[in-house]
């Protein structure tokens, strides 16, 4: 299949999941906003997958190609591609399909568990756990698009992933996560790493990686985008 992303910024990329597409020879094409790259034709691919970013879902007085994102994700989705969204990825699918992105109560920043509800295993077609330690960095929330379901949850965030019919979910935490991406985002988003409930320190966010979990369920979500 073809797949297209969208990068925000150098040190969030695809992680993973370009292991994964590698290994299952997809083709792979990709724009990097910030240097303010074209996005493609809407017949040019067949998963659009958006990934992270520092920057907001309403950021768009800052960035100027913010709102002409938005409207592709949203003509992507009209034209039923299948879309994956990954923490901001996720906050502007479901600003695009109607609901509000606000600032959440905490930040989560760090590996933190998530309680997974049984509907997401019905709708990836496979049994899923029912709690799983993931790695967050965010301090925003998404609303569940009218239309939308909620499956997953933490303490610090009740809205963790949401699909939206059968070819579209965004995931506020990062399954794609590796250990050169989080030392990236960790030389990047330093001054985030305060003293707070949900914020780990950077010595504990890396003594306590755990990625074959995580991994293995994008996989899933992968397999099931990519190969239908």
């Amino acid at each position: 299949m073809r797949i297209h992303y969208i990068q925000h910024v150098p040190f969030e990329g695809l992680g993973y999941i370009e292991q994964w597409l590698t290994e299952h020879k997809h083709t792979v094409t990709g724009t990097r906003m910030w240097m303010q790259e074209k996005l493609p034709e809407l017949d040019a691919f067949d998963v659009l997958i958006v990934l992270g970013g520092p920057m907001g879902v309403y950021d768009d007085h800052l960035l100027p190609w913010l709102s002409d994102e938005k409207n592709f994700i949203y003509a992507a989705i009209r034209e039923d591609k299948k879309v994956i969204g990954i923490c901001l990825g996720a906050q502007l699918m479901a600003c695009v399909l109607g609901a509000t992105v606000f600032t959440n109560k905490y930040k989560e920043i760090g590996w933190y568990p998530v309680k997974i509800d049984c509907s997401l295993g019905d709708w990836l077609g496979r049994q899923v756990p029912e709690e799983l330690k993931v790695f967050h960095w965010h301090g925003d929330k998404f609303d569940i698009p009218y239309g939308g379901v909620i499956h997953a949850g933490s303490a610090a965030c009740n809205h963790q992933v949401f699909t939206y019919g059968n070819s579209i979910i965004g995931l506020q935490f990062h399954l794609e996560a590796t250990p050169q991406t989080i030392q990236a985002m960790l030389e990047h988003g330093a001054q985030e790493i305060t003293e707070a409930p949900y914020i780990q320190t950077a010595k504990e966010m890396v003594a306590q990686q755990a990625f074959d979990e995580p991994n293995r369920l994008m996989g899933w979500i992968l397999e099931k985008m990519c190969n239908q």
